[in-house]
């Protein structure tokens, strides 16, 4: 990079710098583990010719630091797919039910954007249409950073909630269901075709919660893809422009994926623990009554600690999942 006429071609030089990037934010945490790692043995070798109780308590807190860095980077090392470093784009659709489920859809909306906030990933709200009442009827967040869509490819499926609904005058437990898939946030250069005249594109006044920030203009963008049914909407900027530009960059992404599951779909089928997704065949559970417990149907990992998890601790079950798709695919 140092070398003369790097910069004569700026795009390749862009691309080589986010490649020597990626690869640090490898390179860089094992790095710093084995030499954290290399600094606690000399520690432990000098606690064992004097006793020191401080100390050991400290270091035995760093080990166990340590150990859950070192399992964090283990599960990374997982996310072998060729588009698991990718940004994501992650949409969320509240199934049958009305109010309830449009109330249920916005509460992942806000899980994911405080997983999102936890690892520290960008979170743009590229589309959002709120209920008639309360909730939202969808919502489409691009989660910006690296290895998002890695993770949470995770939660691609049906999410089912039973609580008592505090829109029921009875106090009755209802049971909602909302889905969630994700794209990943393909870069520019991946080639996907697209025929302008299999596009149906229809513009409308954008939309906020409480009537706020209603804009004068058709400046949202909805575009329909007509041969496969795919309907993007983006309604962030007040430019019709940058909507337009921004609902093909996501149209692009949910082709891409299709394209993909296309590609898989023979060798998917053979597959006896697949199914397909469906409102009777949800990946967890969420339970706030009459007990807590979040169940992941998948790996069977429960926790009962359900507002954790709706405040974004999601590691567990992503972990989970991680680590049983990668003992499947050695298995093969």
């Amino acid at each position: 990079m140092a070398g003369s006429g790097f910069w004569d071609d700026q795009e390749g030089a862009r691309e080589v710098i986010d490649e020597s990037n990626r690869l640090k934010g490898w390179v860089g945490p094992w790095t710093e583990l084995d030499r954290k790692s290399a600094e606690l043995t000399e520690l432990g070798e000098l606690l064992e010719m004097d006793e020191d109780p401080e100390l050991e308590a400290q270091w035995l807190s760093e080990i166990d630091d340590l150990g859950r860095k070192a399992e964090a980077l283990e599960v990374r090392t997982m996310l072998q797919g060729p588009d698991d470093h990718m940004g994501a784009l992650l949409t969320i659709h509240p199934g049958a039910g009305g109010l309830e489920s449009q109330d249920w859809a916005e509460m992942l909306t806000r899980m994911y954007t405080r997983w999102a906030e936890r690892h520290g990933y960008q979170v743009n709200v590229l589309d959002l249409q709120p209920g008639d009442e309360a909730g939202i009827k969808s919502a489409t967040l691009e989660v910006s950073g690296q290895d998002a869509y890695g993770y949470l490819r995770a939660e691609k499926g049906i999410h089912r909630l039973v609580r008592i609904s505090p829109f029921d005058a009875q106090s009755r437990r209802h049971t909602s269901f909302a889905s969630v898939f994700v794209y990943p946030d393909i870069d520019d250069e991946i080639e996907v075709e697209i025929d302008e005249s299999d596009l149906r594109i229809d513009t409308y006044r954008a939309s906020g919660a409480g009537g706020q920030h209603v804009n004068k203009t058709d400046s949202a963008v909805r575009i329909t893809h007509v041969p496969t049914k795919i309907v993007v909407t983006c309604q962030q900027e007040r430019s019709q422009h940058k909507n337009r530009s921004t609902a093909m960059k996501m149209l692009k992404a949910a082709l891409y994926e299709r394209a993909l599951e296309e590609q898989e779909k023979e060798r998917a089928v053979l597959e006896s623990t697949k199914t397909e997704i469906g409102w009777g065949n949800q990946i967890r559970s969420y339970v706030f009554q009459p007990y807590t417990m979040v169940n992941d149907h998948r790996t069977e990992v429960k926790i009962g600690d359900v507002n954790k998890v709706m405040d974004g601790d999601l590691d567990p079950f992503i972990e989970a999942y991680l680590k049983q798709s990668a003992g499947q695919g050695a298995a093969k």
